[in-house]
This record gives C-alpha cells, structure tokens and sequence, in this order.
C-alpha cells in the first residue's frame, strides 16, 4: 500500500494538540458485524462461496438468526465509517468519545448489541432508531483461511436527515467537530444529510474527507458524488476505484499520479484549502512523495477485508490533532498493518505506534 497526496500540504496548526471529544465526526452504516467459524453444509444451504462478499438477498434473510443459534459468534461494531471512527478513537486512546458517529439502526436485539459493541469501544455514537427495518448486519461466515461476507443494509439504508441529523441536540455534536469524515457508501442513503454536513464544514474551514469506497459508487452514484466533491478536502481512495473514478470523470488515463492530480484540481468551494488526495496501491512507487508500506509476511495475514477502513482510520487519528501529512500516513500504514493480522476489523487493546 502506498499513499499519494496532493498537494505537499501541512494542517493549519504546527503544534499539535490532544483533541477533545466529538471533536471527530462520521456519519454512514451501521452494520453489527457477527462472526463465526461455519461448516462446509451451512455454505452450501446459502449457496455462498466460501471467499467472497455478496450482498444479501431473500434466500439469505434467515441466515443472520440461523447463525447465532448454530455457531459461536463473536459481534462487532461494523460499517465502513463506524470502523474507521473506532479506529482512530483506538489510535487516540484518551479522551474517549473524540469520535462521534451517526447512522441508523433498527430497534431490535442486533441494535442492542450494536450499541453496546459501540460504546465499548468508546466512540459517540447516536444511531437514528426505527422500527420499520431490523438493524443491518454482516455475517462473517468463515470456513479455515476463507470468509464469506454477507451484508443486510437493512435499516442502514433508512437514514433520515429531518428525522436525526436537523435534531437540535445533534447538530450541536456536527458543529463540535473539526474533522468530518463520511464513506461514498452513505450517498446511497442521504445525499442531503451529506451535503449539510459537508457545507458545514466548507463554510467554517473544517476538514471534510470521503472516500471513493467502491467503483460501483464512482459509477453508478456519480452524480451524487459530484455534488458532494467540490466540498472534500481530502479524498480517499484504491487504485481500483481512482481507476473506476477516472473513467467516468472521462480523465482519459489510468495513470494514479494523473488522475490523483486530476481528482485535486476538480472544483472546490473552500479555496482556503487544497484538496488532498490519498490514494492507496500496491507496492507500486509513485513520482509523487511516496511511503513505504510496513513490511509483513504473508503468512501472518488473516484477513484484509478491515485494511481500507483501518488506513483511514490510523490518517483520522492524526489529521484530527493537526499533524503533518507524512504523520498521517504513517499512521494509516500502521493501523492497516495491525488489522490485517487479525480477523474482522479489530485490534488490540492499545496501539505501540509512536
């Protein structure tokens, strides 16, 4: 993995400083993430392949219950932003609760269980809860050194800005922040909710970060994406969605320093600040300021699924106690690093990163 950013940039503040609480903020999907070691029969009775993410679908609804009821599951706190807020909040340690997180969830024994994995944690998270949808959840089936994924979106996809996000009491914990960041995941959910988040930031020359996620997202959501662009100050993203990003941006190259150059010189509302563009890739160098990765066997890797979340969120950790860039970065490194060698995106009790 290697990161690239444009421009040479340091954050406004030289000295660094502790943050204080809420004083990150994302909003997405929350999934409660519900791992077990399966058998070869529970695969095929779902027809899942045992390496491989696959969005659910009606023959999987009972899959979720079935699991909890037939295997010792372990539960987790999950979603792409959720992972990336916790993240930091682990990098960080103290204060607790420097993360904040919305989304919404059902009100049902999952949520209970994700509330509670979140609190653990020791993020701030204040999930919308409604009863027309159960709380999302993805099932981790794991068979030896194979996992299949299995997402239910459910209520994640029920957001509603006038119903959680307009609430007094929680836009008082948006305006706390200075850091926002948000997945492309969630323009699939409240544009709007995105949108008034990301003016906030604009107009009080706050750090706004999203990331590309997925080239469904950069293909198929474009439009909402772009309406959101021209208020990132950090974009993130792997080579296969900057690729995916470049074609429909009709960038006519699948060059990453290019379309990495392309990508910060898109319109931008807040021209206090360059955009940024974090890229990862391969072990591939890059004309630009590179970083290696740290190094790692192999064999001591036991699941990559975390890694992308975990980068961003090893970066927010720094970014939000104005570090310079090669810090951030280093610290995304890092956070990725610890992920991979564990199952699901967990970690350790404390971080030895200095």
């Amino acid at each position: 993995m290697c990161a690239v950013f444009l421009p040479q940039h340091r954050t406004d503040c030289a000295n660094t400083e502790t943050p204080h609480p809420n004083s990150l903020f994302g909003m997405g999907n929350p999934l409660l993430d519900i791992i077990a070691v399966v058998d070869k029969d529970f695969l095929d009775t779902y027809s899942l392949k045992p390496n491989d993410q696959i969005l659910a679908e009606d023959q999987h609804k009972a899959l979720f219950e079935e699991m909890v009821k037939k295997f010792k599951v372990e539960y987790h706190a999950g979603g792409a932003t959720q992972n990336s807020i916790k993240i930091a909040q682990w990098m960080i340690q103290e204060p607790h609760n420097i993360g904040t997180f919305f989304g919404c969830i059902g009100k049902d024994k999952f949520g209970d269980i994700l509330k509670e994995k979140a609190k653990a944690t020791h993020i701030d998270a204040h999930y919308y809860e409604q009863d027309e949808e159960p709380t999302g959840t993805c099932a981790a089936c794991i068979t030896g050194d194979n996992r299949s994924l299995v997402a239910n979106l459910a209520a994640a996809n029920c957001y509603k800005k006038d119903k959680h996000l307009d609430l007094e009491e929680n836009w008082k914990l948006v305006e706390k922040a200075k850091v926002y960041y948000i997945a492309g995941f969630f323009l699939t959910v409240s544009l709007e909710s995105i949108l008034k988040v990301a003016k906030h930031a604009s107009e009080n020359n706050k750090l706004f970060c999203m990331n590309l996620s997925a080239p469904f997202i950069c293909q198929f959501f474009k439009d909402n994406l772009m309406q959101v662009m021209p208020y990132v100050d950090v974009l993130f993203g792997n080579e296969t969605e900057a690729t995916a990003f470049a074609k429909e941006q009709n960038f006519k190259t699948e060059d990453i320093k290019e379309i990495a150059k392309k990508a910060q010189a898109l319109p931008k509302v807040n021209t206090k600040r360059q955009r940024i563009v974090v890229l990862t890739q391969g072990k591939d160098e890059t004309v630009f300021e590179t970083f290696p990765v740290l190094k790692i066997d192999p064999k001591d890797i036991v699941d990559t699924n975390g890694a992308g979340d975990a980068f961003v969120g090893g970066f927010l950790s720094e970014l939000v106690m104005d570090k310079p860039m090669d810090q951030c970065v280093k610290a995304a490194h890092y956070a990725a690093n610890v992920i991979i060698r564990r199952a699901g995106c967990t970690f350790p009790e404390k971080p030895d990163f200095k």
